[in-house]
């Protein structure tokens, strides 16, 4: 298998696919759970250019409807699964309530957190905060589509861990 499937570059490109297809969406949906899968496999079956895109995104729409984003079940839900050796990696987009710790008496606001890993070392987290009311006033209608995300190491690491499980367990074991 190509090794650039598994580099920081294809998880990168399969993690801004992913806040497209989220943010399409709307907010105020439950959370999404993508497979990632080589598109040298897919490659008969969807229209791909493997040199662009060597991710595919495959949404996982069997998710119970009382998962609730950050919550216990979720956890529990992600800790359970065991992906086939095919699946280079996973991404878990969900809305969460957000403190900026860095930011002395803010307050928490809604936003979209993005956790995605590869096997191997590959690993990120995005974040995307909401536009509060005053932000849409000032910035205008438009102000919801503009998509501001923040990023870095250590954010969400439980998150990470439980996706990083999902990879290396034995799906023999379910």
């Amino acid at each position: 298998m190509n090794e650039a499937v598994y580099s920081p570059q294809a998880l990168n490109k399969a993690m801004l696919e992913a806040v497209d297809f989220i943010h399409a969406e709307g907010w105020d949906q439950g959370p999404t759970l993508f497979a990632l899968v080589p598109t040298e496999m897919l490659v008969d079956t969807i229209d791909a250019d493997i040199e662009d895109s060597p991710l595919t995104l495959v949404v996982q729409d069997n998710l119970p409807d009382n998962l609730l984003p950050g919550s216990e079940a979720l956890g529990d839900y992600v800790s359970r699964l065991a992906w086939p050796a095919q699946i280079a990696g996973a991404v878990l987009a969900q809305e969460i309530m957000f403190t900026d710790s860095a930011v002395p008496g803010s307050e928490a606001r809604p936003a979209r957190l993005f956790s995605g890993v590869l096997r191997g070392e590959a690993e990120l987290t995005l974040l995307q905060l909401r536009p509060t009311e005053e932000e849409i006033e000032e910035r205008g209608p438009f102000a919801e589509d503009e998509i501001e995300l923040r990023g870095g190491p250590g954010v969400a690491p439980g998150v990470i861990a439980a996706l990083r499980y999902t990879l290396e367990a034995d799906p023999e074991e379910f």
